[in-house]
C-alpha cells in the first residue's frame, strides 16, 4: 500500500506547520524532536528560526547526540556550547541524549547487518518522535535525509562508530560501503520500532549542497530548493525526495545525483524497504 507524503513548494516556518495539522497525526505524550543542531562553520543547516512553530506546537524538547568524528560536537562540553551559541537551547529545551553514559542497547534481531544499536540512553524519556531533516548530499551516505537521522542522528557517539563500522567501531571509516548503508537502515528500523509507529518524519530540501550539515566546510548548494514534505513513512519520504532530484530540471541536480550515486546512497533506501518497516511507494499529495 501506497504511503501518503504531503509535498509543498512554498519553503518557510508557518508551511512546515501548515503540513504538520494537514498530515492529521498526534504525537502522544512527551516528544523528542530530532534535528540536525548544524556544525560549527557551517552554513547551510537550518537554525531555530525555521523550525520553532512545529517545535513549539508539539511543545517538543529538541534532542541531539555527540558525534564520532573531531570537531566541535565530539563532547558534551563542546556540543552544549555549540547549541548555545546556534541558538537551540535560547529557544527550546535542549537534550544531549548521550551527554552521559551508558548507552540504552536497542535489540533489532531482523537486522541484516547490525542486531543491536547503541542510542543516548535519554530516548527513554520520550513517548514519540518529530524526525526534522534537512535533505541534501552527504560525504558518505550519498545524501541524507529521514532515514540517517533516524540512524546516524539517533546513535550516540559510540553508536555511530558502530553504525559506520559495520557493527566493528574500530572499523568507523574503513568498513565495506554497502554495509555501513545496510547498518544505516537497521539501526533506523530498531528506532522505529522503539517508538511503535509513534514518529512523523519532515524534510526539507532547501540549501542542497553535496555536503552535509556535519561538515566545517561545505560546498555552497548547487542547485534551488524544491519544498518541503511530511510523511509517517521515512522510507516514502526519502524516496520521494530522490525522485524530486531526478525529475526537476534544475541543471545543478547533476552534481547532487553525482554525490549520491558514487556513494551507491540509494542502497539505504533498498535496504530499509527490504526490512519492511516503510514503503518506496508513496503518493505525492501537493498543497499550495
Amino acid at each position: 500500500m501506497a504511503a501518503k507524503v504531503y509535498f509543498s513548494k512554498t519553503i518557510t516556518p508557518q508551511k512546515v506547520l501548515e503540513l504538520y495539522q494537514i498530515l492529521g497525526k498526534s504525537l502522544p505524550g512527551k516528544v523528542a524532536v530530532k534535528l540536525h543542531s548544524g556544525e560549527k562553520g557551517n552554513q547551510n543547516f537550518l537554525g531555530p528560526d525555521f523550525w520553532k512553530p512545529v517545535i513549539d506546537d508539539v511543545k517538543g524538547t529538541v534532542v541531539e547526540c555527540n558525534t564520532a568524528y573531531e570537531g566541535e560536537r565530539n563532547t558534551t562540553k563542546k556540543h552544549q556550547k555549540l547549541l548555545e551559541e546556534h541558538g537551540w537551547s535560547r529557544y527550546f529545551a535542549v537534550d544531549l541524549l548521550d551527554a552521559e553514559g551508558p548507552d540504552l542497547k536497542l535489540s533489532y534481531p531482523k537486522g541484516k547487518v547490525i542486531r543491536e544499536n547503541y542510542v543516548g540512553k535519554n530516548l527513554v524519556n520520550y513517548d514519540s518522535m518529530l524526525v526534522l531533516s534537512h535533505f541534501k548530499g552527504h560525504p558518505m551516505g550519498g545524501y541524507g535525509g529521514a532515514l540517517k537521522q533516524l540512524s546516524i542522528g539517533v546513535a550516540s557517539s559510540y553508536g555511530k562508530a558502530y553504525i559506520h563500522g559495520a557493527g566493528v567501531p574500530a572499523d568507523i571509516w574503513t568498513s565495506d560501503h554497502d554495509s555501513f548503508l545496510e547498518s544505516m537502515a537497521d539501526a533506523a528500523g530498531s528506532v522505529v520500532d522503539y517508538f511503535k509507529g509513534n514518529v512523523i518524519y519532515v524534510n526539507v530540501m532547501k540549501n542542497m549542497s553535496v555536503d552535509c550539515d556535519c561538515c566545517a566546510v561545505a560546498e555552497d548548494p548547487c542547485m534551488d530548493d524544491i519544498g518541503i514534505l511530511i510523511s509517517t513513512d521515512p522510507i516514502a519520504i526519502d524516496q520521494a525526495c530522490i525522485d524530486l532530484v531526478y525529475h526537476c530540471t534544475d541543471p545543478g541536480k547533476e552534481h547532487l545525483i553525482e554525490r549520491i550515486e558514487s556513494r551507491n546512497g540509494i542502497h539505504t533506501i533498498e535496504a530499509a524497504a527490504a526490512l519492511e518497516y516503510g514503503t518506496r511507494e508513496y503518493e505525492l499529495i501537493e498543497v499550495e
